[in-house]
């Protein structure tokens, strides 16, 4: 494998990686600018092989699994962001603009997995109907490509399963570093995106929830209630975070569960993008 040319491939899809990965205080300072969940995304997997046993997914994926896994993802959220764009949606000028940003890097994630896969990639057309999906999860969403509101409240539910599902793949990656450091990449990125699409539905109105998943479903939806199942864990490493004392007592259980985002396997993951058409 071509580590620098890999290196270059995953600069154009995360372009922050060299100063994510510098130790100069300012790149540790612009990581940990983004809050504590998105920081915590970027730290190193130190404990990836921990990961297997803690996610609790028995089955032992190949790495093109897991790549394939990741690439049918980004397909949906790539197709997502184009139709949105593509729309007559009334967003803000600040609104498309996000929007345009997340497009550009959902298709850089695409085209990057597919280049790393090469002939071992799935195809498009064989997730949704050749190809095509049905952005309102068979009728749950019927008003996502008319109405905002809507439309951000399915990029929120992407975003945030998006997190929890490379942190589910991170273990079965740990025996390839360079493979490892990527998936990483583009999991810091959808952290990013997560919390932007966040605080867009905020200043709409639609929500009060942080830039962050705060314990289970905090997003208002009820139909995504699944996506969020077990965020309010508020056991890591075996230790009780609100049994931890801080400068002013016990941490609270918001704070606690704040503090990770939980992975998610690739049945739970399949399971919730299933409506939509991945396969």
């Amino acid at each position: 494998m071509n580590l620098f040319g890999l290196i270059e491939e995953i600069e154009k899809v995360d372009p922050e990686f060299q100063d994510r990965i510098s130790p100069r205080r300012d790149a540790i300072k612009n990581i940990t600018s983004f809050g504590s969940k998105v920081a915590v995304a970027a730290l190193p997997f130190a404990f990836s092989t921990l990961f297997k046993k803690a996610y609790g997914q028995t089955a032992t994926p190949t790495v093109n699994d897991v790549l394939n896994y990741a690439l049918k993802l980004e397909y949906l959220e790539a197709a997502f962001y184009n139709a949105g764009v593509a729309s007559t949606l009334g967003f803000s000028a600040t609104e498309k603009a996000y929007l345009v940003t997340i497009q550009g890097h959902e298709n850089a994630h695409v085209a990057f997995l597919k280049s790393v896969l090469g002939s071992a990639a799935v195809a498009q057309s064989t997730q949704g109907t050749n190809g095509i999906y049905d952005f309102t999860a068979q009728g749950t969403f019927p008003t996502v490509l008319t109405n905002v509101d809507t439309y951000f409240a399915v990029a929120q539910a992407f975003e945030d399963t998006g997190v929890r599902a490379y942190k589910g793949q991170a273990g079965f990656l740990a025996g390839n570093q360079v493979v490892l450091t990527a998936a990483l990449s583009i999991h810091s990125v959808e952290a990013r995106h997560a919390s932007a699409v966040r605080y867009i539905r905020r200043l709409r109105g639609a929500t009060t929830t942080k830039p962050w998943i705060s314990g289970a479903n905090d997003t208002g939806i009820t139909a995504v209630n699944g996506n969020y199942a077990g965020e309010d864990n508020l056991i890591q490493g075996g230790v009780n975070i609100t049994s931890l004392t801080g400068v002013s007592g016990n941490f609270s259980t918001a704070i606690a569960t704040q503090c990770f985002d939980e992975p998610l396997t690739s049945a739970q993951v399949v399971a919730l993008v299933g409506p939509f058409g991945v396969k």
